[in-house]
């Protein structure tokens, strides 16, 4: 790891502490309703406009039905914006409508917080599609998950209470307060850097300096042709003109960002100069996937009345992904041993192993690059600014295994927090049975239905990912998206259902995904991985708001110190690798091995 390394992630890591604590403290003033009288009158009139009934708080199964409903009708009218595209406007380039199973993928995939794509964005979804269907769910994702965080919070805060807030209010505060303002501001940094933003269609322009190359040559039904000996004939050809891809851009880069969505509005995504033009907008990115999940933390620790139980899960988010994005940082500078023969002295003239840079931008280069690949994979990002593909065989396996912890470092908007607030519950429940104690979580007893829940939570998508990398491993639809054999071949189709069932989105771009198998069977993971564990997190608050905070006495377990931190990462641990290991042996690891053995 080089020095450039470590100054990238010490002023990340100070940036995100100096912005996350006014941000987190502003968040629970939302969450608690400590705002102005005149805004909540207005708010109140509002919401009233739309039926909604501010003033009257949900149990935790009003709030689940509300939000389910919610995210079906968001899937409906995302699945046929896509459908009508041909015939709605804003579609400069006539891009016309999406297949019915691409469209059901895509339209689960945004409403869930993945952002998993399919397709290729900038040769197939016109502008409208791309602002008030994809664009739009950025928004209303992002804050579904961060209204299950405040319910949740409230669960450990509240006593004997039956309520766990109002759906319709959180979502309306934390889209108008949150998530606009800074998604606003964020997009005017990004313009100024040279991101586009704009309703013209593509415009072509002509080359400063034409571009020859030599392509095969096909025949009348574009078959290529061979010579005698089987080789394709090449002929030369010439561009002098290219046509530059525009539209909004970086109003949905921001909330892309901001809400850990990933979705890119090229198919390159933030590898592509329109969307991460340079050094700058790279941190500016980087900053903003990683913000509200870490604010979210300080928003828990005002909210249940102890900032050590925030700075707790903190410490622990930051230990996972500060090893994560050193290890990778490690991984791709160590590079391909095959080049180890090749380094000889660079004054000799000869060539120099710089790393591996194969699918990584020489703008950002290796340091920045594994800061970003960590950041987007411990969060339910999915945003890239390298092919994951192109990685080492252990330097692809980072982002996997932080996606298959469950996106807990930290996590996404929202998901993040309620994530881990069910890891730290498994954490005592195991803490408890080995000193003999009921386990207790902030004065709120542990019990049979807490465990239940949590089990459901935390295990639903592990199983998503081992069943849907069995099936597809084993059926012809699963084994045709493949273009590379052997245990990289399963490596891409493991992180294609560990990205879906987690929300993550990222992908080893390797697998041709943009089939009726994978579209029904990846949208299928991501549902499912989204909300059976959001209605998990939502029980486990009703059900903890409803009990009485017990006084904590010499017998209790602290769950802000050091011991606790070290519970709440083993246990991270423990459940991925028991789940994990084997399929990880099969993949990347194997890989690794075959790799250094010189195969």
């Amino acid at each position: 790891m080089t020095p450039a390394f470590w100054a990238l992630l010490a002023a990340l890591f100070v940036a995100l502490l100096l912005a996350g604590r006014p941000l987190g403290l502003y968040l629970a003033a939302l969450a608690e309703g400590r705002m102005p009288k005149a805004l909540l009158a207005l708010e109140s009139r509002v919401l009233g406009l739309t039926g909604a009934r501010p003033e009257e708080e949900m149990g935790w199964g009003a709030y689940a039905r509300a939000l389910l409903l919610f995210n079906v009708l968001g899937v409906l009218a995302l699945y046929a914006l896509q459908r009508l595209q041909g015939m709605l406007p804003l579609d400069p380039q006539h891009f016309g409508s999406i297949s019915p199973d691409s469209s059901f993928n895509t339209a689960i995939s945004f409403v869930t917080n993945t952002n998993w794509q399919g397709y290729s964005g900038e040769s197939t979804m016109g502008n409208l599609v791309q602002m008030a269907g994809l664009a739009v769910q950025n928004f209303l994702s992002a804050a579904t998950g961060i209204a299950v965080a405040f319910a949740m919070v409230r669960g450990f805060a509240r006593r004997s209470a039956s309520t766990i807030g109002n759906f319709w209010v959180d979502l309306h505060r934390i889209t108008s307060y949150v998530l606009l303002p800074i998604a606003f501001m964020l997009a005017l940094l990004l313009v100024s850097q040279g991101v586009p933003q704009t309703l013209h269609a593509d415009r072509a322009v002509d080359l400063i300096a034409p571009v020859s190359f030599r392509i095969p040559k096909t025949d009348a039904q574009g078959h290529p042709v061979v010579d005698a000996a089987g080789h394709p004939v090449m002929v030369a050809s010439q561009a002098a003109r290219q046509t530059l891809p525009l539209g909004p851009v970086a109003s949905q880069e921001a909330i892309k960002e901001l809400g850990t969505n990933g979705g890119g509005f090229y198919n390159a995504n933030s590898a592509h100069p329109y969307e991460n033009p340079n050094a700058l907008s790279n941190g500016l990115e980087i900053f903003a996937l990683l913000l509200i999940s870490v604010a979210l933390t300080f928003t828990f620790g005002r909210m249940v009345g102890d900032r050590r139980q925030g700075w707790a899960l903190l410490a622990a988010m930051a230990i996972v992904l500060g090893v994560a994005m050193g290890a990778e940082a490690h991984f791709e500078q160590q590079g391909n041993p095959a080049f180890a023969a090749l380094q000889v002295d660079q004054q000799a003239g000869a060539l120099q192993s710089g790393g591996n840079m194969e699918g990584k931008e020489t703008r950002f280069g290796i340091a920045s690059t594994a800061i970003f690949t960590a950041a987007t994979t411990g969060t339910s990002t999915g945003a890239v600014n390298s092919m994951f593909d192109s990685d080492t065989p252990l330097g692809g396996l980072v982002p996997m295994l932080l996606i298959q912890l469950g996106e807990v470092a930290p996590g996404g908007t929202g998901t993040g927090l309620y994530g881990i607030l069910m890891v730290a519950l498994m954490a005592v429940f195991v803490g408890g049975l080995m000193i003999g104690r009921t386990p207790e979580y902030l004065g709120k007893k542990i019990e049979s239905f807490e465990m239940k829940m949590v089990s459901m939570g935390l295990l639903v998508s592990p199983l998503l990912v081992v069943v849907g990398t069995a099936v597809a491993a084993v059926s012809a639809g699963g084994l045709a998206g493949l273009a590379n054999p052997g245990a990289h071949g399963f490596s891409e189709m493991l992180y294609a259902f560990s990205s879906a069932a987690n929300n993550n989105g990222s992908a080893f771009a390797g697998l041709s995904a943009n089939t009726a198998f994978y579209n029904l069977g990846l949208g299928l993971a991501m549902w499912l991985g989204r909300f059976v564990s959001i209605i998990a997190a939502l029980a486990i608050a009703g059900s903890l708001a409803s009990k009485k905070r017990l006084a904590s006495s010499s017998g209790t377990m602290p769950t802000h110190g050091a011991l606790f931190i070290s519970l709440l990462l083993g246990t991270v641990l423990l459940v991925a690798a028991l789940t994990f290991l084997p399929a990880l042996a099969l993949g990347p690891i194997a890989e690794h091995l075959a790799l250094w053995a010189g195969h």
